[in-house]
């Protein structure tokens, strides 16, 4: 008479199973099945490296602006979607990015909402972004702040459209499920300030007398002129404080504080020599890359991206990158770097 054999492995996967079933019934789920996963030695991410080419974006807003008025759009934007993301709206797991487009005598009406966010002017002259009462004008370069729940609305008086580079924070904000929105009656703000007001009243040296705690976790200044900036980069590169990683490099900052423009995200801008070629580097935060001026290449890992002039790349968290110049360039990068650092997240690897 034979004698049937048990398989204790069988039996041991068996009882598992069965446990993890009954558990499942009280939704409970086993840490250690998943744990190596959601704790993992280094960074993973989901996103993937990207570079969106201006030529192909610029054709394809301005087929949408004869698609749908500003008005019916609310905001004509073309989403930057990361390729590895489709339909999450978001350019990193972070950041949402899209491409605005404002045709001449359009007004995109004023509204407000918890996301923080920022323009990069592409392209275009004559367009304006009012933000809590001032008018900042909008040329090629310039890096606009809206900061969280600050009212805000866009207008183009001008004879051309005007395209400009949207980043937000949506994708913290929704991370929180703490999304708010708001509109006003009238479709644009009555501006009470002109360009450049917060800009002198902030940014020349000297602040305005009294309080200034409203802007201990945001900068004050309104609109970051590029006429501004590109001046101090190349002063820079002239005196040789070139990065071997970022090139000559300048943070745009909240003058109260010195910190960062905005808690949840924090920009840059540097120029670099023609024939730069840059060390690696890698960090934790995934940042959002804009080529003002210049031609060049960025290898992420085993990838290499090729831009030019007004194209948009990203690179993602803990890929290893680095620039290569064919000729004298400018990036703007903005990134969720100021969030990680003050949630004592963020690294770097040089």
């Amino acid at each position: 008479m034979s004698v049937a054999t048990v398989d204790p492995k069988h039996n041991v996967t068996g009882n598992r199973q069965a446990f993890y079933d009954k558990i499942s019934k009280k939704d409970l789920a086993p840490l250690w099945e998943v744990l190596r996963s959601v704790v993992t030695k280094e960074p993973k991410s989901k996103c993937a490296p990207n570079v969106w080419k201006f030529d192909d974006v610029r054709g394809l807003m301005l087929e949408a602006g004869g698609v749908i008025s500003a008005e019916d759009a609310e905001r004509r934007v073309l989403v930057l979607e990361n390729p590895a993301l489709r339909g999450q709206s978001r350019i990193t797991n972070t950041l949402f990015a899209g491409m605005q487009l404002i045709m001449p005598g359009e007004i995109a009406e004023a509204h407000k909402h918890v996301s923080s966010a920022i323009r990069f002017v592409i392209e275009g002259e004559g367009a304006y972004t009012a933000v809590e009462g001032e008018k900042a004008q909008m040329s090629r370069g310039d890096f606009i702040l809206t900061p969280n729940w600050a009212p805000h609305d866009h207008g183009n008086p001008g004879k051309e459209p005007v395209m400009w580079l949207d980043v937000l924070d949506m994708p913290t904000v929704n991370h929180f499920e703490t999304s708010f929105m708001e509109h006003f009656d009238e479709k644009a703000q009555n501006t009470s300030r002109g360009d450049g007001d917060s800009l002198d009243r902030y940014g020349s040296g000297v602040l305005p007398d009294g309080s200034l705690q409203e802007f201990v976790r945001r900068s004050p200044v309104i609109n970051y002129t590029y006429a501004r900036t590109k001046p101090i980069v190349e002063r820079l590169m002239k005196a040789g404080d070139i990065d071997p990683r970022h090139g000559a490099r300048v943070r745009y900052s909240n003058p109260v504080t010195g910190g960062h423009v905005m808690p949840t995200m924090g920009a840059y801008l540097a120029m670099f020599p023609k024939g730069f070629k840059g060390k690696d580097y890698q960090s934790t935060d995934s940042t959002i890359f804009v080529c003002v001026e210049g031609h060049g290449r960025t290898k992420v890992g085993d990838k290499t991206l090729e831009w030019g002039p007004n194209d948009v790349f990203v690179v993602p968290s803990w890929h290893k990158y680095a620039h290569e110049m064919k000729d004298q360039a400018v990036l703007f990068s903005i990134s969720d770097r100021p969030a990680q650092e003050a949630l004592g997240f963020w690294r770097e690897r040089l």
